[in-house]
């Protein structure tokens, strides 16, 4: 089970980090980090078999692969909005995460206005059929 893989890497870089904070406190940034790295990289692992199943899906529907690649940075930015703010929060900096995650929510509403515009295109063909 993946999601059991990933939970067994994070309790043991907890609990690696919780024994370094008392003997060496300073390679404790590094081992969280470190574990950081291997929880990524293994969440990526299973991002391939979605991206293969949307590639299909976008080709069966016809939907514009502009839109696509809109969502796709949307979703990006959120994630990596949300990864760097936790940094921050974990480093102490609780506002300006906040700030942070503000800016990122701005960001990806401008992001998505073609979207909105898309859809209101979609929305307006639709009422002139009937």
């Amino acid at each position: 089970m993946p999601v059991l893989q990933l939970c067994a890497v994070a309790v043991i870089t907890a609990v690696c980090a919780f024994i370094l904070k008392s003997q060496k406190s300073d390679l404790v940034p590094l081992c969280v980090t470190a574990g950081g790295i291997m929880l990524i990289l293994c969440g990526f692992d299973y991002l391939s078999e979605s991206l293969k199943f949307i590639k299909q899906f976008s080709e069966q529907t016809n939907i514009d692969k502009s839109v696509l690649k809109i969502i796709f940075k949307v979703v990006g930015i959120g994630y990596l909005i949300e990864l760097t703010a936790s940094s921050i929060k974990d480093l102490g900096f609780e506002s300006i995460a906040e700030k942070l995650v503000l800016c990122g929510k701005i960001v990806i509403f401008v992001m998505s206005v073609p979207i909105l515009q898309s859809l209101f295109g979609i929305i307006v063909r639709l009422i002139q059929l009937t």
